[in-house]
């Protein structure tokens, strides 16, 4: 099963892709999509049609994108959030693929063991699963990437059958 994991953003979004079986993970790509800093309606156009250029060249199964999450404080940035997660849904869509979602405190206890890890140890966990010799960088793939482990852990085995 391929699994694309997404974090996203409006400025930064993070991206991974693995294949999964029952014997383990592999990194197939990762990367960050990076709008211009143009008008919002610009910014996610942008992103849209990246993420569609990458679901066309990597032929995901599924993609998991983070839930969306916010404090009382900052609502305006929960909206912009929306936005970019609406447009990454839309690629997906169009392209035939399911979207599901995955909250960030189940990614960090379904690698770490605790909802409350720290960004560092996730990412050293993402590097020992894949095999890599350091953590993925930026954090917005490392993120990525443990997304997509994350899922991968929850519900690969049913997906692949």
């Amino acid at each position: 099963m391929r699994i694309l994991g997404i974090d996203p953003a409006l400025r930064v979004t993070g991206y991974g892709v693995i294949d999964g079986n029952g014997s383990g993970v592999q990194l197939v790509e990762a990367g960050v999509v990076t709008p211009s800093t143009e008008a919002l309606e610009m910014r996610l156009q942008q992103l849209h049609a990246a993420m569609c250029e990458i679901i066309a060249q990597t032929r995901p199964d599924v993609v998991v994108i983070e839930e969306l999450y916010a404090t009382y404080k900052s609502p305006g940035t929960a909206i912009l959030m929306g936005h970019a997660r609406g447009v990454l849904a839309l690629a997906s869509a169009q392209a035939g693929v399911p979207v599901r979602t995955i909250g960030h405190a189940h990614v960090k206890r379904a690698l770490v063991g605790s909802g409350s890890a720290r960004k560092e140890q996730v990412g050293a966990m993402v590097a020992r699963l894949l095999g890599l010799e350091s953590r993925p960088q930026p954090h917005d793939v490392s993120d990525a990437l443990a997304i997509a482990l994350a899922f991968h852990h929850r519900h690969g085995h049913v997906l692949a059958h």
